[in-house]
């Protein structure tokens, strides 16, 4: 689990989108699951992106019109999981970030802390190779902030590779990493 810090503007985002696959360098080698991002063409970059990085966004863009269980099945049905398995997937995937309640709930009817949660869970579920993670509790009060933390720092406990760009002391905190950053470029 890696902290990318920085005054806003430094490149941390920037950064995300190259790990991500939605930019290419214009220099140098991002290599995403052993694979040279800038070697591959849009049809590759898009199934790179699909089937091995997940996403945690600061404002968690979940589809309001689809319930909870739904948009965490979303990245399963875009590569054509089969319905059966969705359902096998879904249901412990949304009581490991202790949402199972709320399976049926939109997003309108839950509070911030479960949104981010739920999108925790939606960048989880198809076992990406990096899950990214931008600001992931910027918009949390403390307590919800605190246990996204908890709920991240499980995952990178069990394996999960993480990078997470973020201007809060406490979330850097609970990674094994930190990495500064200044103007585009890695700063001591």
């Amino acid at each position: 689990m890696v902290a990318l810090v920085g005054p806003s503007g430094c490149g941390k985002s920037t950064l995300l989108n190259l790990v991500g696959c939605v930019d290419l360098p214009t220099s140098g080698h991002v290599f995403v699951d052993g694979r040279d991002t800038a070697q591959l063409d849009d049809d590759a970059l898009t199934l790179l992106r699909r089937d091995r990085v997940g996403t945690i966004f600061q404002f968690f863009n979940l589809l309001p019109a689809l319930t909870i269980e739904a948009n965490v099945a979303l990245p399963l049905v875009l590569q054509g999981v089969s319905a059966a398995e969705i359902a096998r997937r879904v249901a412990p995937a949304l009581a490991a970030v202790g949402l199972g309640e709320k399976a049926r709930a939109f997003p309108a009817q839950v509070s911030g802390g479960q949104l981010q949660r739920a999108a925790i869970a939606r960048a989880m579920i198809h076992q990406p190779a990096v899950l990214l993670a931008d600001e992931p509790t910027g918009n949390l009060d403390s307590h919800n902030g605190e246990n996204v933390l908890r709920l991240l720092r499980s995952l990178a406990d069990s394996g999960q590779a993480i990078l997470m760009a973020t201007h809060s002391a406490d979330a850097a905190a609970v990674c094994d990493r930190t990495i500064r950053m200044h103007d585009g470029r890695i700063v001591p």
